[in-house]
């Protein structure tokens, strides 16, 4: 699905095989391009939700290696740093991630795709989608800052059993980034607020960029 997503992504700035340069009137591309495709401030210049996806997958895998840690303290808060720099390097400067972090990354999702929205000319598609995109990047934000707490009362542990007893929270939260949650249990996860995660926001971005006909 990812793989596949950031095909779609690459195509909305993309016609017949070549790359088309946003033109500085058309705000509203340039900005869907910042979340899609690049953003010059990003690793690599990715786009803004490709490196949230990029952070989090690594928050996942050391999440998960937190809790298979057994009793190994020192272990548990070793990946429980990780996690923090794969979320938020400004609070955790050093680790795995690409420096950038999740929480940084989603914000930048939500405030670029609002600035598309309010942009002149910005459709009803996109002006429609940005608010499942925004919403949904919101609440990665807002995991991403529960986790860090829970991933620091890992670090402060005074035992490997006082450790793990927060680390089944933060592989759920962790699981969460992507996939969101269905916090209704209507059987599906929205874009809403409580339940989207990067998952749903990638899917309401390709839903803008093929309304966009890019």
């Amino acid at each position: 699905m990812r793989n596949m997503t950031y095909v779609l992504f690459g195509l909305g700035l993309m016609v017949g095989g070549v790359v088309v340069a946003a033109q500085q009137t058309d705000m509203v591309k340039a900005h869907m391009g910042h979340v899609a495709t690049s953003f010059q401030a990003a690793p690599m210049e990715q786009g803004l939700l490709p490196t949230a996806v990029a952070e989090a997958m690594i928050a996942v895998q050391h999440a998960g290696l937190a809790a298979s840690s057994d009793d190994d303290l020192d272990a548990m808060k070793r990946h429980a740093g990780h996690v923090i720099h794969a979320l938020d390097p400004s609070i955790e400067a050093q680790g795995p991630g690409l420096g950038y972090g999740v929480k940084r990354a989603a914000m930048g999702v939500s405030q670029h795709i609002g600035l598309a929205a309010m942009a002149d000319g910005a459709s009803g598609n996109v002006m429609t989608h940005s608010m499942h995109v925004s919403a949904s990047a919101n609440n990665v934000v807002s995991r991403a800052d529960e986790m860090v707490a829970i991933a620091q009362q890992v670090q402060a542990a005074a035992t490997a059993a006082g450790a793990s007893a927060h680390l089944v929270e933060l592989t759920m939260l962790a699981e969460q980034l992507y996939a969101g949650v269905d916090a209704n249990e209507d059987g599906r996860v929205g874009w809403q607020t409580g339940e989207g995660g990067l998952q749903q926001a990638e899917m309401h971005m390709q839903l803008m960029i093929k309304g966009e006909g890019v």
